[in-house]
């Protein structure tokens, strides 16, 4: 049988080259046509391995012959399976599947046997569309959450309270992310990968040094960073808003009303 071509990135070694070639002639073996293709997902797909690093690999069939294949694990491979017809889907924010949408973000297809299709729907999982962006701010609160989350720092900073501005300027972190991410259209990396991403794929409206000292001095409990993010949200949103032809967002902000001025 003749060896699969396969794109391997340049930074995989030799070993991992090796690896992956049997993954994808043992698939090939197995399923034949109903292997639609492989994506390898995690520090190896990203340039960003360790010694400790493993190979995250997801192998996709169709429905078919995905119906009696599992997850498998091993120190070398984590071998995960993903039927046609659950990659094209879109989990929404919030739902299980919402938070597998990122191990597809930048992730090299190293076999695609759909003419294309595969490749898209592997980057559609880490983007947003507009009306998905919306979703994340405003149906799923991410903004108003973190307006509220800062607001409650601004507030403890305010009374002489340090222990309570820390915890809330903390946890107000993880919903700024959500927001920041949602509105350049991406969904958030998860934490390991947050620096990786921001120097690797920058964000026009957040240099990577910047947005991870603010996000820094919010950990520390550091209330003017977040009054030095409140501005930024803010012309975001509006941009966004105009960009979509509607204020859902900036009405969102705005009907904080008088409490705003905590941000000043």
């Amino acid at each position: 049988m003749p060896r699969l071509a396969l794109h391997l990135p340049a930074w995989l070694t030799a070993e991992d080259r090796s690896t992956l070639e049997a993954l994808a002639a043992r698939n090939e073996a197995d399923h034949g046509d109903g292997l639609l293709g492989l994506v390898l997902s995690g520090s190896a797909g990203r340039a960003y391995a360790t010694e400790h690093s493993d190979l995250d690999v997801a192998v996709v069939l169709t429905d078919d012959a995905a119906a009696g294949r599992s997850t498998t694990h091993s120190p070398e491979v984590d071998e995960a399976v993903d039927a046609w017809s659950e990659l094209c889907e879109l989990p929404p924010f919030g739902s299980p599947g919402w938070w597998f949408r990122w191990s597809y973000a930048w992730a090299p297809v190293l076999l695609d046997r759909t003419g294309g299709e595969l490749t898209a729907a592997v980057r559609r999982q880490a983007t947003l569309d507009p009306a998905e962006v919306d979703a994340v701010l405003i149906e799923h609160d991410r903004l108003d959450g973190w307006l509220n989350f800062a607001y409650r720092a601004l507030k403890n900073d305010r009374d002489g309270r340090p222990l309570e501005t820390r915890l809330d300027a903390a946890e107000s972190v993880a919903w700024l992310l959500d927001v920041v991410f949602a509105l350049a259209g991406r969904v958030r990396p998860y934490n390991k990968y947050l620096p990786w991403e921001l120097r690797t794929h920058p964000l026009d409206a957040w240099p990577a040094d910047d947005l991870l000292a603010l996000v820094t001095r919010m950990l520390d409990g550091d209330v003017s960073a977040l009054r030095e993010v409140f501005p930024r949200v803010r012309a975001e949103c509006a941009a966004h808003d105009a960009r979509r032809g509607h204020d859902r967002t900036t009405a969102m902000i705005e009907g904080w009303g008088t409490e705003l001025r905590l941000f000043a």
